[in-house]
């Protein structure tokens, strides 16, 4: 595909640390499709759960297709992620852990055409944590910059 649209949940990596990640499929309508297409969608706030042996991702805004009728889709529906039954299994052992969840991190077009989530085993950063990583992110700036003015 010439033109690639990925949708980044930029909040993922501030709020959470990212023990493992994996690729899912998403069950999705037409005009869902068609808004993706268009980049109109949102995982600021998204996250995953399991419900009856099967993973659903909450929260992940898709706005309704312009040209769509009285069947466009409901923005905010959970939807419904497609893995092997080996990898849910190995997910639900380990978010009954203390502390696990699962978030979306971004969602783009593989090679086929097909939209992909990815999503990532995490868990949640504490306000030390948070600003001990700004600080490296600020160090690491600071040092590329001064190695470009070199």
């Amino acid at each position: 595909m010439s033109k690639t649209i990925e949708i980044v949940n930029r909040k993922a990596t501030h709020l959470y640390f990212i023990i493992q990640t994996y690729e899912a499929g998403i069950k999705l309508s037409g005009t869902e499709v068609k808004s993706i297409r268009n980049g109109k969608a949102n995982m600021s706030d998204a996250y995953c759960a399991m419900d009856g042996g099967e993973l659903f991702a909450y929260h992940i805004h898709i706005s309704e297709y312009e040209q769509g009728s009285h069947q466009n889709h409901d923005p905010k529906r959970p939807r419904k992620l497609l893995l092997n039954k080996a990898e849910l299994r190995k997910l639900e052992r380990k978010i009954s852990e203390k502390g696990m969840t699962i978030i979306p991190l971004k969602m783009y077009f593989s090679e086929r055409g097909m939209i992909k989530l990815e999503i990532a085993l995490a868990t949640g950063k504490k306000s030390f944590d948070k600003r001990e990583t700004l600080k490296e992110k600020d160090m690491q700036r600071d040092m590329d910059r001064s190695f470009r003015t070199r």
